[in-house]
C-alpha cells in the first residue's frame, strides 16, 4: 500500500507536455494582462515542456504579462486542446523538437533561439529507471544547455520537486524511483549553470501534488480544480498542519495542502520576469508558490459548504410545500378507499 501511495504522490509532481481541460476559474488576478516596466517586455522567453498541462499555462501567462516573445517547444509541437482557441495562443511560436534524440543539438538550438529567459516544465512518469533518469534529466541538461548557448540567457527557471517528497527517496519508495530523483537534480544543476554569472537569477519552484483543471487523470493522477482546492484549503486548517508537522515521510507529504497548477505557473511566469532584484531562488511548497504568486487562500471547501447550504434550503423549501400536497393526496386516496 506503501508503494502504491508512493508511486501516485510523486507521479503528480511531473508536469509532461500532455494535453488538459483548464480550470474555469483563474484564482489570481495575476493571470489578466497587467502594464509593466518596459523592461519586462523585452524579454524573450522559451518554454520547455509548452504544450502541457503547466507549461501551456505558463505561456498564457507570459503573453498577457507583456513578454516580447515566447517560445514553446515540445516533442508535440502543437497547440493544446484547451486553448486551441484562445487568442493568446497565436502570440507563441510553437516549436516542435525532440530534446533527447541523439545529435539533435542543432535542431534544439534552431527551436530554442537566443531566449533572456527559459523556463523548463519537462518531465516524465514511469516505473523504468532509466527513463525517469533521462525524461527528468538529460531533457533538462539538454534543454538549459541550448538556452545557455544562445548567448543572452540572464534567467533560469526549473519546475523541480518538493524538498519533503525528496526526503522519501531513502526509505519509503520503489528503488525505481531514485532515477526520478537524480533526474530532477541533474535538471536543478542545468538550471544553475545555464546562467552562469547570473547565479542568483536562478528560481528552483518545487510544487509536490499539483491539482487543476476540469478533469480528473490517472496518468500522472490528477484531481480537477473543485476538487483540488477544497482539499487544499482543508489541508491549510492548523490541525492538518500540526499533524504534517509531526508525521514521517509520505504521511507528511500527503498532509501537505497540494498546490493549483494556476498558481504555479504565475509562480513559473512572474520568476521568468521579475526585475525586482528580490527573484527567489527556491519556493518550495503550497505556501512559498502561493505567497510569491500572490494568491488568494483557497475557498473550495468554504464554496462547497455554501453550495451545499444553499441546496438543501432549496430542498427544504420544496419539502415545506410537496410534502404537505403528498400527505394530503395520500389521506384523500386512503378516505375514498375506505368508502
Amino acid at each position: 500500500m506503501t508503494r502504491i501511495l508512493s508511486s501516485l504522490l510523486l507521479l503528480t509532481t511531473l508536469s509532461p507536455a500532455t494535453s488538459f481541460q483548464p480550470t474555469t476559474v483563474w484564482r489570481s488576478a495575476s493571470s489578466k494582462p497587467h502594464h509593466h516596466p518596459s523592461s519586462l517586455q523585452m524579454t524573450d522567453v522559451t518554454v520547455f515542456g509548452g504544450t502541457g498541462f503547466l507549461g501551456s499555462r505558463v505561456c498564457k501567462l507570459l503573453v498577457s504579462r507583456g513578454a516580447s516573445s515566447v517560445t514553446s517547444i515540445s516533442k508535440s509541437g502543437s497547440v493544446p486542446k484547451w486553448c486551441k482557441d484562445e487568442e493568446w495562443t497565436s502570440k507563441v511560436q510553437w516549436k516542435s523538437v525532440d530534446l533527447l534524440s541523439s545529435g539533435n543539438e542543432a535542431a534544439i538550438d534552431e527551436a530554442c533561439g537566443s531566449p533572456t529567459a527559459v523556463v523548463s516544465c519537462v518531465g516524465v512518469v514511469g516505473t523504468d529507471f532509466d527513463l525517469l533518469k533521462r525524461g527528468n534529466g538529460d531533457s533538462n541538461v539538454n534543454a538549459f544547455a541550448s538556452a545557455k548557448r544562445g548567448g543572452k540567457l540572464k534567467r533560469a527557471v526549473y519546475v523541480s520537486v518538493g524538498a519533503e517528497v525528496d526526503a522519501c527517496k531513502e526509505n519509503w519508495l520503489p528503488e525505481f524511483f531514485k532515477g526520478y530523483f537524480q533526474g530532477k537534480i541533474m535538471g536543478e544543476n542545468a538550471a544553475i549553470d545555464s546562467v552562469g554569472d547570473y547565479a542568483k537569477n536562478v528560481c528552483l519552484v518545487k510544487p509536490t501534488f499539483i491539482y487543476g483543471g476540469s478533469e480528473f487523470g490517472l496518468l500522472p493522477p490528477r484531481v480537477n480544480f473543485q476538487y483540488g482546492s477544497a482539499v487544499e484549503e482543508l489541508l491549510f486548517l492548523p490541525p492538518f498542519k500540526f499533524l504534517a508537522d509531526i508525521t514521517p515521510g509520505l504521511i507528511k507529504v500527503a498532509l501537505r495542502p497540494p498546490v493549483c497548477v494556476d498558481s504555479v505557473a504565475a509562480a513559473c511566469a512572474k520568476a521568468a520576469l521579475d526585475e525586482s532584484g528580490d527573484l527567489p531562488t527556491t519556493l518550495d511548497g503550497t505556501e512559498q508558490i502561493n505567497k510569491y504568486a500572490k494568491q488568494p487562500d483557497s475557498t473550495g471547501l468554504t464554496d462547497a459548504l455554501a453550495w451545499t447550504r444553499e441546496k438543501l434550503g432549496e430542498f427544504y423549501n420544496w419539502a415545506k410545500v410537496e410534502v404537505p400536497k403528498a400527505l394530503d393526496s395520500i389521506q384523500s386516496k386512503l378516505d375514498e378507499a375506505k368508502k
